[in-house]
């Protein structure tokens, strides 16, 4: 689904779910990439306040301004609920991060027509197609 890529690529704000407060983890060196790169970064996760000078939500539901993208950073049987949730909250897009399909949430995100990435990683494709 390379045009889902390229649609995605283009939205300004995108809410990390499962984004870590350690910096060694993809999920905040993905973030911080992505904040670097000019874009609105929301952290999800609801063990923390903070992260990378960013209030933390506990889930999309309390994220009180609209999302482009969710891009996903928890296991596989996590999707099904986080696909709800973004939309419930009116998302455009899921980005689910290397390692991470879950074919029956996918196939019901597109019916809703929710653009979807699955198995890839957000920083890579960026700099592939937009690079730094």
């Amino acid at each position: 689904m390379n045009d889902d890529i390229e649609a995605m690529l283009k939205m300004r704000t995108i809410a990390v779910v499962g984004c870590s407060p350690k910096a060694d983890r993809p999920s905040h060196q993905v973030a911080a990439y992505l904040m670097d790169a000019g874009y609105r970064v929301i952290p999800v996760n609801p063990g923390c306040s903070e992260i990378l000078g960013e209030r933390c939500y506990a889930s999309l539901k309390e994220i009180p301004e609209a999302i482009d993208v969710v891009d996903v950073f928890r296991t596989s049987d996590h999707v099904p609920a986080i696909v709800d949730e973004a939309l419930a909250v009116g998302a455009k897009g899921v980005w689910l991060q290397d390692g991470i399909d879950h074919p029956e949430a996918v196939a019901f995100a597109r019916s809703k027509g929710l653009k979807v990435v699955v198995n890839d990683c957000l920083l890579r494709q960026h700099i592939s197609r937009i690079g730094r």
